[in-house]
This record gives C-alpha cells, structure tokens and sequence, in this order.
C-alpha cells in the first residue's frame, strides 16, 4: 500500500498584501471548509487487465486554498504534474496488468471565501483600456471547441456593434447568452461544450459547459480573455437547492456535481468570476422564468461572483494529458479520466468506472 501525504499552508502575508483593498475585503467573507474524498475501484469486462487513471486536482487561488491532501491505493505508478499548456495539476496513477483491483483514494480539505469583484473596480479599469498581459494572452486563441472566427465572430460582432468599453462588451455578451441559452436535461453529464457547433446549429440548450464554451469563445471573438472554469460543487447553496445541497450534517455523495463556470480578464482587475450557466439550472429547477425577479438577482450576481460551495481545478480545453494517453486530445478536464487496455472508461457514469466523491462541511 503506497501512502503519500500532502500539506498546504495558506497564503504568505505578501500575497496577501498583493491585493488590492476591494480584492482583499471580497476574499475575506464567508469562509467555508470541507473534506472531499474520491474513492476509486476501477472496472473492465476482463478479469486481468492494464489500467491508467488521471484525476483534476484543485487549484489555490485568493477564494480557495487546499489545507490538506492525502493520496492512497494499490497502484504501481503515481505522479503529481501540471506538465500541460493550462498548468493544470493533475494526479496519474496507473497499474500493471494483474487480476488484483485498481484502488485509489484521495482526501482533501479545501478553505473557500466568497469570491466577488467589486462593479465598481471593473468598470473604472475597463476604462482605463490597459494593455493585456502577455500571460493571460493564451486566453485570447481559438481550439477546436472554442472558435472565434465564422459564426461565433458574426454573433460577438452583432452583439457588441458600437461598444468600445471591453466590460460593456462583456456585458452585452452574457445578457444575450443568459436569455437565449436554457438548461436542457436530456444533455449527458456538463455537456460536451462545442460552442462552434451550438452557435452553427442554432439550438442553444445545453448545460453548463456547453453554456460557459459559448460564452467564453464569443468574449474571446471580441479580443478579451475569457475561460471556462471546470470543478466540482460540494455543498449546499445559500441561494437556491438548485445550485448545491447537502444532509443536515453538510454531508452530500457529490459523484455527478460537476460544474463548470467562466472567467473573463479586464486589465486591471484581473480575472473576473461569472457563472451564465447556472442562470439556466435556476430557471429549469425552480420553474422559473427568464424575467423573474429571483433569476434577474442571480443573473446580477453572477457577471462579477462565484458562491463558493463549489471548487475550481483548471481551465484546460482540448489538450494532451501526461503522461500521454491512448487517445488524445482531451476535451476538458472535469471529471476523472480513465483509460482501461487503452479502452476510454466512461466518465459520465460514476457507477460503471467506477468512483464515488463525497463532501462533508466541516
């Protein structure tokens, strides 16, 4: 039994006083805690059989901060790396081919503040029409779920003709995305987020990736960072069932919570949380309409916050893994990706791949 254990501390007194007063006042409410674990036991038709196995692994940021994390199993290989073009920290373990079981488990604790960016930070330096960062420039390209040229540049155009003001710009993006777009059930798992297919189409149901890619790429199509945000929810909603919810112990079997939020990037202010995607979930689950006044409060909230009973892992799209798969690119990476015989084991289905990921507020 190999056992790796992991401590994080919380953030220097000099990143801290990095943040502007605003920054450092919105990352300083509402402290949540909780445990996460995965439990892994992976499956095969085949009694003895090869097995390899990548897992997103949370990100530390100002409104998230990972406390503890704890790795266990009977794998013959483990590696912790972010050797990709997002940084995006990834846990491999992989096994011979034996009849033995393929178990992993992994436990964590991760601290998470409210996250908000005050309006009024935005819009004086939107303004102020800083020059964009060579680093966040990546944020700016097309890949293949994420054009910005045909259709997708048609409709980004449309949509911001006459405005200059990049938040405006963004503004009149995510109003348009937040009508037209709406929750479809039928969708497997976040969906698959082909933004360049949806806007071909013309048929704007879909769920959370599918939402968030559209949003991301049209921001993108007008010259402004913009990324999906892929993690996990773990707990209850302050605002609404629909968006979170755990026993009266917080405790919740989080195996399908999966979800995916955005990002847009004003110099300045810097990456500014939205969640167009969760609009849509509000309005199917509570059966309410667009012009509600409970959807319209959530839609205001969610251009410049995140509720942070939900943990960030990356923003990696369509991608390769390492170490390198049998199939590759990756889409996106949300969910465990597992790979059997050179078999993809499906990720959608918890129950068949199989895992469990559980969530207790602490």
């Amino acid at each position: 039994m190999k056992r790796r254990d992991f401590l994080k501390s919380s953030a220097t007194a000099v990143g801290i006083l990095s943040l502007s007063p605003n920054l450092l006042l919105a990352a300083s409410d509402s402290v949540r805690r909780f445990k996460v674990v995965y439990d892994f036991d992976l499956k095969y038709d085949e009694k003895s059989f090869p097995a390899k196995l990548w897992n997103p692994l949370p990100f530390d940021a100002t409104y998230q901060k990972v406390k503890y994390l704890k790795f266990d199993g009977n794998y013959d290989d483990f590696d912790i790396n972010s050797k990709n073009p997002y940084d995006a920290k990834v846990l491999y373990t992989a096994w011979g081919k034996s009849p033995k079981k393929k178990i992993a488990h992994i436990e964590m604790e991760i601290e998470t503040r409210y996250r908000s960016v005050p309006l009024k930070l935005i819009k004086k330096s939107s303004k102020e029409n800083l020059p964009i960062p060579d680093s966040v420039k990546l944020y700016l390209k097309p890949t293949f779920h994420i054009p910005t040229d045909g259709k997708i540049a048609k409709k980004a155009e449309e949509l911001t003709r006459g405005i200059s003001d990049r938040f405006e710009k963004v503004q009149a993006i995510y109003d348009w995305v937040t009508e037209v777009t709406f929750r479809d059930p039928k969708v497997i798992g976040c969906g698959i987020g082909n933004a360049g297919k949806m806007m071909e189409s013309g048929y704007f149901g879909g769920k959370c990736t599918d939402i968030s890619s559209l949003f991301t790429a049209l921001v993108r199509a007008v010259g402004i960072p913009a990324r999906e945000v892929f993690g996990i929810r773990v707990g209850k909603s302050y605002f609404s069932k629909a968006l979170g919810k755990s026993d009266k112990n917080g405790f919740a079997d989080i195996s399908t919570w999966q979800h995916c939020r955005c990002e847009y990037y004003i110099p300045g202010a810097g990456w500014i949380p939205a969640d167009p995607a969760d609009i849509t979930k509000l309005e199917l689950v509570e059966g309410l309409k667009y012009s509600d006044k409970r959807v319209q409060e959530l839609k205001r909230k969610y251009i410049n916050s995140w509720e942070m009973n939900w943990v960030g892992f990356n923003s990696a799209r369509d991608f390769v893994l390492y170490p390198k798969p049998a199939q590759y690119p990756l889409n996106m990476l949300g969910y465990p990706y597992g790979e059997v015989d050179d078999d993809v084991l499906n990720y959608y289905m918890p129950k068949s791949f199989a895992y469990k990921i559980t969530s207790q507020e602490l």
